[in-house]
């Protein structure tokens, strides 16, 4: 049975690849030759499951990189477009808005960045910082503090007192 369990797994892996490539489970399943309630079944499957949002992860970590590669020349072209003077001005108007709403955006990430970086350390650090010296008030507001909130607390005081 060893063979069989191992082409079991190959129609498995096979059936991932046709998952990621294919628009429907209909035809990936038709691709790998087993029939869409057997792929659908497979799907329900906490192993299989796990195995396709690897596959799924990695696939689109290969997309982001190569997105990230073209990210050059993205820009270049949106620069040339923007100071271009034959290019209409609402194009170029579009084009800096995009300059100036990416570079904000790189800004506001870069202080998050900063930020966090800073509270990582200090959280890792072993020195407290106390913001006062001031001890605290004793732990409960007397019965005639609670009376009378409007009034000082010595006349209050007097009151209770009394």
């Amino acid at each position: 049975m060893v063979g069989h369990g191992a082409k079991f797994d190959q129609k498995m892996e096979q059936a991932i690849a046709a998952l990621l490539s294919h628009k429907s489970v209909d035809e990936a399943a038709c691709e790998v030759g087993v029939s869409p309630n057997t792929l659908q079944r497979w799907m329900k499957e906490p192993e299989f499951q796990v195995k396709l949002r690897k596959a799924r992860r990695a696939v689109f970590s290969q997309a982001i990189g190569r997105l990230q590669d073209a990210a050059g020349a993205a820009a270049s072209t949106l620069l040339r477009i923007m100071m271009d003077a034959n290019t209409p001005a609402a194009t170029r108007l579009r084009a800096i808005e995009i300059v100036l709403e990416q570079g904000a955006k790189a800004a506001t990430i870069n202080d998050l960045d900063d930020r966090v970086t800073k509270l990582e350390r200090n959280a890792h650090s072993s020195e407290i910082t106390w913001l006062s010296s001031t001890p605290l008030p004793d732990a409960a507001p007397s019965p005639a503090q609670i009376a009378a909130p409007g009034r000082s607390t010595r006349q209050a005081d007097a009151e209770a007192i009394e």
